[in-house]
């Protein structure tokens, strides 16, 4: 099917004022050529239709003779610019609604990212505990050998010194004691050592990027540092979970975020923030992490033995 012929003299003049082909030729078409307010008019009445810049195609072509000079008037100006002035914001309203949506997605994705991650975390974390509990039942087993040996040995000399077996209980009694007057658990101390674990952690996962490790380290100083120097600024104690500058440092290794909440920090309602309330900050738990940090950036050989 052949598009349809029509006024070219008239055609000039609509693409002239800002009208594509298809939308003056259909315009000027159904307008049967009548004229250029005629067919400024249906432009007008049909600018909603699905087609209006679709190139009509008709089953005859049909032969139009140019009508007398036709002249511009303002009224048809301003309607013209009223036109190209409504599709215009049209389009600024698609294009800013499209990137809202965008931004959604980009939030939402950002979100799983960190749920993945702080879940791979988690993870590692039960591992490394079960790990140690494992090692710690491993060496308690062999103490107990060693010492059933020991006792076995002490018991075998006393028989052959011809010595009575109740001395020997006797003289088992006395380091049994001793041993109960020393209890080690100590709070600080645990929390610095599940520190450093966290730092051995995010070193052996990807100890193949020395730098990242690196840059990952001393972000983590930096956060410690400015809570330490400024506890008051609100702005030191609030990371923003989805901020790439994180993710790319921290929120995507492996014991990052442990780490910073062992330092006190707390993810909001929502999961958009990692927070340190004014009165948990914790001069002491922050100057300890800062230690094992400064440790870790200057040890070559931390996290690798």
């Amino acid at each position: 099917m052949p598009v349809p012929e029509v006024d070219k003299k008239m055609l000039e003049e609509l693409e002239a004022m800002g009208f594509p082909r298809p939308r003056a030729t259909r315009a000027l078409h159904y307008s049967g050529n009548a004229s250029l307010a005629a067919a400024i008019d249906w432009i007008v009445d049909h600018e909603n239709d699905a087609d209006i810049d679709e190139m009509p195609l008709v089953t005859v072509d049909i032969s139009i003779g140019s009508p007398e000079p036709f002249y511009f008037t303002e009224a048809m100006k301003i309607k013209a610019q009223e036109l190209r002035d409504r599709a215009r914001k049209k389009k600024e309203e698609e294009e800013k609604k499209l990137e809202r949506e965008r931004e959604k997605e980009r939030i939402q994705s950002g979100k799983q990212l960190i749920e993945a991650k702080r879940s791979l975390q988690e993870n590692e974390r039960k591992r490394n505990i079960e790990c140690q509990k494992a090692e710690k039942e491993e060496e308690k087993r062999a103490r107990e050998r060693i010492r059933w040996k020991l006792k076995q040995d002490k018991l075998e000399r006393r028989v052959n010194l011809g010595l009575p077996p109740e001395q020997h209980v006797a003289e088992e009694r006395t380091p049994a004691v001793r041993i109960e007057q020393n209890p080690f658990p100590v709070r600080s101390v645990a929390k610095s050592e599940r520190m450093r674990e966290c730092l051995r952690s995010l070193r052996r996962n990807h100890k193949d990027d020395d730098a990242r490790v690196r840059q990952a380290f001393q972000t983590l100083l930096i956060y410690v540092g400015n809570v330490a120097r400024n506890p008051n600024e609100e702005k030191f104690r609030k990371i923003r979970l989805s901020n790439p500058l994180f993710l790319d440092r921290v929120g995507s290794l492996i014991g990052g975020l442990e780490f910073l909440e062992l330092c006190g920090f707390e993810t909001t309602e929502g999961g958009e923030f990692l927070y340190l309330p004014h009165n948990k900050v914790d001069m002491a738990t922050l100057n300890s992490a800062a230690s094992e940090l400064k440790s870790a950036l200057t040890n070559p050989f931390f996290g690798l033995l």
